[in-house]
């Protein structure tokens, strides 16, 4: 497997039918590494989580071997799961459901993250960065040097 990073801040607009535009500068990447196959889920903290689909099998596969404690979260992960394909305009569907439940209407933020992406609403995105400046840096942060 192709070992991708993906990372930086894309603001971006959905059109009218829900669509985002892959930026160009992850194209190749998706392209080399999916051919433009892709996996949306929900993710805990407000946004959703857009995976090439080899690493949403990877991640996938975790959370399918969770015990049945976790369940709910299983549904949360795998039941929201939405495979989408990259169109031949570089566009993503991202599906009413999964626009509802992130909050996201029209301006977003597509965030690297390394493995996948996070797709924010861009307020809610804005509010979420400014929480978490606001708040003492972890103790897993203390000792880091920039």
């Amino acid at each position: 497997m192709v070992n991708v990073v993906f990372q930086g801040a894309s603001a971006l607009a959905l059109d009218a039918k829900g669509r985002m535009a892959v930026p160009a500068r992850h194209r190749d990447a998706l392209s080399a590494l999916c051919s433009g196959q892709l996996t949306i889920t929900k993710n805990p903290d407000g946004c959703l989580m857009v995976f090439p689909r080899p690493a949403w099998e990877a991640f996938r596969d975790k959370v399918a071997a969770l015990p049945m404690s976790a369940a709910g979260w299983k549904r949360i992960f795998l039941g929201n799961a939405m495979d989408v394909e990259v169109d031949s305009a570089a566009r993503v569907l991202i599906s009413p459901e999964l626009r509802a439940a992130a909050g996201i209407t029209k301006d977003v933020m597509l965030l690297g993250m390394g493995s996948h992406f996070e797709l924010w609403d861009a307020a809610r995105y804005a509010a979420h960065e400014a929480e978490v400046m606001a708040q003492p840096m972890p103790d897993a942060l203390q000792d880091f040097t920039f």
